[in-house]
């Protein structure tokens, strides 16, 4: 497939549409990042054959197109473009395919119900769209300049479906949620159009609870096979966006390690990270570089609270990253805000090791406590963390292989 096609924007930095279109076929994806006064004359000079568009421009390009198709244009947003043999510009948007695609593939059926959707940017445009053509017996739009304000939403607790359209919980503003589901009885559903991180604090509100929930990646997978549709005049189906999606996640899911100390977290995250070419980090050596000495030290000038709030900073940065091995502290599941900061972009893995074979040098709390008491304390945390658990006893290789066999 010749040609030249890409994603234009302002922050694209973290974008994952050049792995997602390098699934969908071998042609060439740029990225094209802009300020809004550069939009229409690289619109006008016309070098591409084919453009994605994604926030904030999928209203601002309108003008400059000849031909808008009819649904983008019910919509009031393009997201993209395609050149036709006569050099003229047509818009499409093909978040409408991704975002029903990815209600029907979380099993959120909104026909019949009460929906409230909170934003009223470009891509709430479209949800809002979809929601109404699926049959929503009423919906809600909630802004930050209107009468249904995110501090007013009393009326509405009664929604039975929650929709987030805004940037609020993206990268690298993540864990922050514009509502508390504790206030939503009725919820049968929760959707997020942000895909990073791959769980915002929504997602992993409406997990713990139970509710049938879906993230982000599932639309922007959806979407961008649409997308190539219109590309290339042609059809793929729609198999082929499972295989996006698995593959992304394989790619840039975190691989996390939780465990006893002294179980072997650290090297058996090497090898892990050696075995997929990632880069590992280990939580403690981080906590050393940020307080700029030892946790022995740590332990002996600020306690035990002193050493869990410097450890809570570390990993709200690191569960932020992505394509990585994480080894963490044997106490970080203590503190509960450590929970989401791993789960938002990690697989949960904890490693069980017999106690009677674990280290004790260097590390304060096995030193001054029965470990066998401690064991057996925070046994149900590790579990209510974790998304697997492996038997750790065994060679370091022996227990790598244990948890690629899972992963894989």
């Amino acid at each position: 497939m010749e040609g030249t096609y890409g994603l234009i924007g302002r922050k694209l930095g973290h974008s994952y549409s050049p792995q997602i279109h390098a699934i969908l076929g071998d042609y060439t994806y740029n990225i094209y990042e802009m300020e809004e006064n550069e939009v229409g004359d690289f619109l006008q000079k016309r070098e591409f054959d084919a453009i994605n568009v994604t926030i904030p421009y999928k209203k601002t390009v309108m003008p400059f197109l000849d031909k808008i198709d009819d649904a983008a244009m019910k919509i009031g947003s393009v997201n993209t473009i395609v050149k036709e043999k006569d050099g003229t510009l047509t818009g499409y948007n093909t978040d409408y395919y991704g975002f029903t695609y990815m209600l029907r593939k979380g099993g959120i059926d909104v026909k019949d119900k009460k929906v409230l959707v909170l934003g009223d940017g470009g891509a709430s445009l479209t949800v809002q769209s979809v929601v109404r053509d699926l049959g929503a017996r009423e919906l809600v739009v909630a802004s930050l300049f209107t009468e249904t304000n995110y501090d007013h939403l009393d009326p509405h607790f009664d929604s039975e479906v929650i929709i987030n359209a805004t940037p609020v919980g993206m990268y690298p503003n993540n864990l922050e949620s514009l509502v508390d589901l504790d206030n939503f009885p009725f919820l049968s559903g929760v959707a997020d159009v942000i895909y990073n991180p791959e769980r915002t604090k929504l997602i992993l509100e409406a997990q713990k609870r139970g509710i049938p929930c879906i993230s982000g990646l599932y639309m922007l997978s959806a979407q961008a096979k649409k997308a190539a549709e219109y590309f290339f005049d042609t059809k793929f189906d729609d198999a082929v966006i499972d295989k996006i999606v698995k593959k992304l996640s394989f790619e840039l899911t975190n691989i996390i390690l939780v465990g006893m100390p002294g179980c072997g977290k650290t090297t058996v995250g090497k090898a892990l990270a050696e075995h997929y070419g990632r880069k590992l980090v280990d939580t403690d050596e981080l906590i050393v570089q940020k307080a700029g000495k030892s946790i022995p030290d740590i332990f002996a000038e600020q306690g035990e609270k002193g050493f869990r709030a410097i450890e809570a900073e570390v990993v709200r940065e690191v569960g932020k990253e992505k394509e990585l091995v994480i080894a963490t502290g044997g106490g970080v599941i203590v503190t509960p805000e450590n929970y989401d900061a791993l789960r938002q972009n990690g697989t949960v893995i904890f490693i069980n090791r017999n106690i009677d074979v674990l280290p004790k040098d260097g590390r304060p709390l096995s030193l001054q406590n029965d470990l066998r008491d401690m064991y057996e304390k925070r046994l149900p945390l590790y579990r209510s963390i974790c998304h697997h658990e492996i038997d750790g006893n065994g060679t370091v290789e022996e227990v790598a292989r244990r948890i690629e066999a899972l992963w894989e």
